[in-house]
């Protein structure tokens, strides 16, 4: 008798930051035996009394999570975490204040880490809980790796093809310019004993006035080419598209992962954004535009980009990478942080190595222990409780829970779209023959091997 499989839960937030890391990751998965369901994190919460008991792959550990991780181990599922922003992050005691939990934590069965640093604050935690920590990479990184990120070339074609030779601006400006403005206040008192907090909001604020004056200053400055801004996944693009209204060369545009993006630019912009980690990755020229300067900027992808303090010396660097007398930003020093914050950047792949905590941990050969009656009838009833005041939610205009919101960070996919994707990484890894998708409800997927 074939010895039962754990399924792998993999719940999605941001579609376009991490999708197609996750798909891939859902291959490699299927690839062991393992079946996995895939999609929308709000849909798979409403799901997750109707599924078979497996490892729920968490991508974050706030206090927001409490109530679902409990859960979740009521009906007998057990959690593996990494936390998804846990790669530009804040100083630790208030990275440890907004992001982690220890009611959270101590539900978690295994910890995987974007590198060194990664382990370590989680070690040093006050409230972790002694679960093992891997240091396993991350699939986002997976995708830009030499030998994936083909994976990518057709859409690096089209982009290069739609808007020539063009100019990246990313922003991050959430606490400024949130898509759901009662998002800022919210977010602003669910740390209230973050002392940090408001110098950080005053800071982010203040960047984001400068940036929207320095996109029609590049406009001007570099008439020939495409100023193209991409807004943070949880921003508004209202405000930048009416600065495009006046600017025939700047484009608003978000769509898809920012890996084929940052490889179709000439140069990234950007003030404190996760993608000049991804830009020194795939090395790509990143300037840091910092025409005011505070301790709660982010020093990670700044310290890996070149720095600009000021209009002028913006335009000097980004004229230097045109003539290519500026390349991406290469020294002993950003080495070594890249180093410190990512592991598995060659060798098995940061999919592979989690999968093999899996392995380790038995769940190919074995499901999570059943839960007593009570726990999995009370883990039920608290699903479709919570699921019923989510859908109520999600038909209030501005709530964080609404459909226009939960649309704008996962767009429907179609299931030929993920066939297409996980054929795509068939042929740049000359892997994963077999794997199939299938529809479990809207925006939630089944990915297995054909037996």
């Amino acid at each position: 008798m074939k010895a039962p499989i754990s399924t792998l839960i993999l719940p999605v937030e941001n579609q376009t930051r991490e999708l197609d890391a996750k798909l891939l990751l859902a291959c490699v998965a299927a690839e062991r035996g393992y079946p996995v369901l895939l999609g929308s994190r709000a849909l798979i919460h409403y799901g997750m009394a109707s599924y078979p008991r497996g490892v729920y792959l968490a991508k974050s550990m706030r206090t927001l999570s409490e109530k679902m991780f409990d859960i979740i181990r009521l009906l007998g599922h057990e959690i593996v975490a990494w936390d998804e922003e846990a790669l530009v992050r804040s100083p630790d005691t208030t990275y440890y204040a907004r992001r982690l939990s220890p009611k959270t934590m101590e539900k978690v069965s295994a910890l995987l880490a974007w590198g060194p640093d990664d382990a370590r604050v989680f070690r040093d935690y006050p409230g972790y809980a002694g679960a093992p920590i891997h240091i396993t990479g991350n699939p986002r990184i997976d995708v830009m790796r030499p030998e994936v990120r083909g994976y990518f070339d057709e859409t690096v074609e089209g982009l290069r093809e739609r808007f020539g030779d063009f100019i990246l601006i990313n922003t991050n400006f959430g606490w400024a310019n949130h898509y759901l403005p009662k998002m800022m206040e919210i977010n602003a008192n669910a740390t209230p004993d973050d002392e940090h907090l408001p110098g950080v909001i005053a800071h982010r604020r203040a960047l984001y006035a400068h940036f929207q004056e320095m996109v029609p200053m590049l406009a001007l400055a570099f008439p020939e080419r495409t100023i193209l801004v991409r807004p943070h996944p949880i921003e508004s693009h209202v405000p930048w598209q009416e600065i495009a209204r006046d600017h025939k060369n700047v484009v608003v545009a978000a769509e898809g992962n920012v890996v084929p993006w940052l490889m179709a630019c000439s140069a990234l912009v950007h003030n404190g954004c996760t993608t000049a980690v991804e830009a020194a990755v795939l090395t790509t020229p990143a300037v840091a535009y910092q025409p005011v300067q505070s301790q709660h900027d982010d020093d990670l992808p700044n310290s890996l980009s070149h720095s600009a303090p000021d209009d002028e010396s913006l335009c000097e660097r980004l004229q230097g990478i045109f003539e290519g007398r500026i390349g991406a930003l290469d020294s002993a020093e950003s080495r070594g942080l890249v180093d410190l914050h990512i592991g598995a950047r060659d060798g098995a792949l940061a999919a592979d190595r989690m999968i093999d905590v899996l392995d380790e941990m038995g769940f190919k050969e074995r499901l999570p222990a059943t839960p007593r009656a009570i726990q999995r009838l009370e883990g039920t009833l608290r699903t479709h409780l919570r699921t019923a005041s989510k859908k109520l939610n999600a038909r209030r205009a501005g709530h964080r829970n609404s459909i226009e919101y939960h649309d704008h960070r996962f767009p429907e996919v179609p299931v030929e779209e993920l066939r297409s994707r996980i054929a795509r990484f068939a042929g740049v890894l000359d892997r994963f023959d077999g794997i199939r998708v299938s529809p479990v409800s809207r925006h939630v997927f089944r990915i297995d091997l054909q037996e």
